[in-house]
């Protein structure tokens, strides 16, 4: 957890906070606008999302961007969001560079252009060594996808004789996700008002709490946020221990 201080009101900050940010189509068709331009209104709930756990000491902040289902989405629709993830990623990377934010994109990337994928390689590079917030974007992800790419790895290091498959534990199969070297989530949100999880970090939700919102993604301010953050910190995290009483009610 960061040193900063933590307002009075947020008793207990989660390290890890990862978003599903949902509702930008409807945001845009209760305006009579055109899809498009709910997901760039999104861009704005994510710059002040980044900044705010910046701001409060939150160690790691994981945005659910594109999942690998949205590949089926119309195609002019995946274009556009394409070219706003470009445009963002260009606009973006410098002030999260001065910012001290370490930048990281999950997912299969490969159906992305040559020219995304050299600018993700060159925010990833430039931020490598940034010490506040880690950012991990998750773009063309699945959390099916993620543990079938983890469990291909290691069989193929079984096959290779450098791994014992009777050695193998958790620990080999998380070490080889995408999000090796980070926490598992403390707290998932979803905006939108949908509840489930999409897909989305299977492994690694085993034990985040899960806050559901009706608040669509562009809608989702500094107020939203720690709303969610504030029921974290009310929450009792036994992780399937039993509670321990105090003596005087035990007996």
């Amino acid at each position: 957890m960061s040193d900063r201080d933590t307002p009075s009101h947020l008793v207990r900050l989660p390290q890890h906070v990862a978003v599903i940010m949902d509702g930008n189509g409807r945001w845009a068709r209760r305006r009579g606008l055109p899809r498009h331009l709910g997901h760039r209104a999104g861009v704005k709930a994510v710059r002040a999302t980044v900044r705010h756990c910046g701001e409060l000491g939150v160690d790691y902040l994981t945005l659910f961007a594109f999942s690998s289902e949205n590949w089926s989405r119309p195609r002019d629709e995946v274009v556009g969001l394409m070219k706003l993830f470009l445009d963002a990623l260009q606009r973006e990377v410098a002030e999260l560079h001065e910012n001290n934010v370490r930048l990281r994109f999950i997912g299969d990337l490969s159906r992305l252009s040559e020219r995304l994928r050299r600018g993700m390689r060159d925010a990833e590079r430039l931020t490598r060594e940034n010490s506040g917030l880690s950012l991990q974007i998750a773009v063309g992800f699945g959390g099916r996808w993620d543990i079938v790419e983890a469990a291909r790895e290691l069989a193929e290091r079984a096959r290779s004789g450098t791994l014992d498959p009777a050695e193998l534990d958790e620990q080999h199969l998380s070490d080889s996700l995408s999000l090796a070297g980070c926490p598992d989530p403390d707290l998932m949100i979803r905006t939108g008002g949908e509840q489930r999880i999409s897909n989305f970090l299977l492994w690694h939700a085993a034990y985040a709490e899960l806050f559901f919102c009706d608040t669509l993604w562009p809608d989702f301010d500094t107020d939203a946020l720690e709303q969610a953050l504030t029921w974290f910190g009310s929450r009792e995290r036994r992780f399937g221990r039993v509670e321990t009483l105090p003596k005087e009610e035990a007996s």
